[in-house]
């Protein structure tokens, strides 16, 4: 299959191929840019040096967040500016090498450690995205493409960075619920967690109001962190609008997975967002997927389910069984997620 790179840059292309073109939904929501609707900002330097009152009410500010949109920005998260336009720098390019050197790792299976292709699941999808990735395994073993030169080394360090950052906000949301102390690390195995890097190129588009790059979708795993080049085409979908998600500079976008609305048993809930393109720029973006082990079984935290008043609302899965599902079928919001509702 063309990448949608090498499709982009046809000469003369003026429109997106069939295969490429979405119907518009009349019941779709409407598109707010208004500044009113941002996504919340939390500062995390309060968390790890703040006083015992700053950082209480930061775990109070991060709850919050995650019940009222389940998306937040993160500043001052200690991930160094120069890492994270390294790593968008490398992974712009891995895109630009020839098809062929991509096609040395395009994968097969889902849970293949490296994988590199177009939409989502070409196999499965009626009609294709306006979008090419690349998927690493990262945690709890390093896998790393060999080209191009460098992109192992900024891959490691980038990766060490955020899944640091990552453990601490799992601490801070896990207090936020009530639970205990290092609940989350134990329940959901984090020690060998799985990490993935999912890089997005989304290339100029000759007809964006057509094209998805990605349509509406909730992410796997517990926590994703989101950078990008500068180039806005995220939106949330919030209290039935879906909102433009213009980000700080080198914030982290950080956005609740399924599996922690299934252990909050509902109380924090995935979002649906998507991904737009444009005319003019190429998107670059980087998500960083962080989940329980392969095989934990994720089902809701004993201590917030109570039966009489707050039974259990899903059955529990392996993280390995749900990944399968979710990502062999084609991208159709949360419908896996509602695959476990009790």
């Amino acid at each position: 299959m063309i990448s949608i790179k090498k499709l982009a840059e046809s000469p003369g292309l003026t429109s997106v191929p069939p295969t490429y073109t979405f119907t518009p939904n009349p019941n779709d929501h409407p598109v707010s840019d208004d500044p009113k609707d941002s996504i919340p900002v939390i500062d995390f330097a309060l968390f790890t040096s703040g006083t015992l009152d700053q950082r209480s009410k930061l775990v109070h500010d991060l709850g919050k967040a995650c019940q009222d949109w389940g998306f937040f920005m993160v500043i001052n998260h200690g991930v160094p500016e120069s890492q994270m336009k390294a790593m968008i720098k490398a992974c712009g390019e891995f895109f630009n090498l020839t098809e062929e050197e991509k096609q040395e790792f395009a994968g097969k299976h889902v849970l293949d450690p490296i994988r590199c292709g177009t939409s989502f699941n070409a196999s499965a999808d009626k009609v294709l995205f306006w979008r090419d990735f690349l998927k690493v395994f990262v945690h709890p073993k390093f896998h790393s493409p060999t080209t191009p030169s460098g992109f192992r080394e900024i891959l490691l360090e980038y990766s060490k960075r955020t899944r640091k950052l990552t453990l601490d906000l799992l601490e801070g949301i896990s207090v936020s619920l009530g639970l205990e102390d290092g609940y989350m690390e134990k329940a959901m195995n984090l020690e060998s967690g799985l990490q993935i890097l999912a890089a997005n190129l989304y290339p100029p588009c000759p007809e964006p109001e057509v094209a998805m790059g990605m349509p509406s979708h909730s992410d796997h795993g517990l926590l994703t962190l989101l950078i990008h080049n500068g180039i806005s085409g995220l939106q949330v979908q919030h209290k039935g609008k879906w909102i433009n998600v213009n980000s700080i500079p080198n914030a982290f976008v950080v956005n609740i997975g399924d599996h922690l609305e299934i252990v909050s048993n509902g109380r924090y809930k995935s979002v649906l967002h998507r991904a737009t393109v444009n005319e003019k720029a190429t998107r670059i973006s980087i998500a960083t997927v962080y989940g329980p082990s392969l095989d934990t079984v994720v089902s809701p935290a004993p201590e917030l389910v109570y039966l009489e008043t707050n039974p259990p609302a899903f059955k529990g899965m392996k993280y390995r069984e749900y990944l399968e599902m979710q990502q062999s079928n084609k991208l159709d919001g949360k419908s896996c997620l509602h695959h476990l509702k009790v």
